[in-house]
């Protein structure tokens, strides 16, 4: 976080809410219909867009008024927000890619022949 953003959230920063991740969620004005109103994150550790979860994302962007305090998934089959892994140490690969902490050439199987003229 630069210092203008730290003396920008002190003097007109309201805190709105945080999320799993520890991110803080402020905005310049209480009244959450405001189409004025900026609306900001503080990520907490790296700054990594892919660390918001959707619903935070929606009010960020106002697609919604009212910020997601007590969101819980509508659904069953709704997953938590993981952020993206890529480039990271967690990111994933094919068991058949030498990254993949699976990686073994002798159990690779080919699945074709190549062609010999």
């Amino acid at each position: 976080m630069s210092f203008g953003t730290r003396l920008y959230t002190w003097l007109n920063g309201k805190f709105v809410g945080s999320d799993e991740s520890g991110n803080k969620y402020y905005a310049n004005s209480y009244n959450h219909a405001d189409l004025n109103a900026k609306r900001w994150v503080i990520f907490s550790g790296e700054i990594e867009a892919s660390k918001i979860p959707p619903h935070w994302h929606a009010w960020l962007h106002k697609s919604i008024d009212e910020p997601p305090i007590n969101y819980k998934h509508k659904y069953s089959w709704q997953k938590n927000h993981k952020a993206n892994m890529t480039g990271t140490r967690n990111a994933h690969f094919p068991p058949s890619n030498p990254l993949s902490k699976n990686y073994n050439p002798d159990q690779i199987k080919v699945d074709y022949e190549s062609w010999s003229p």
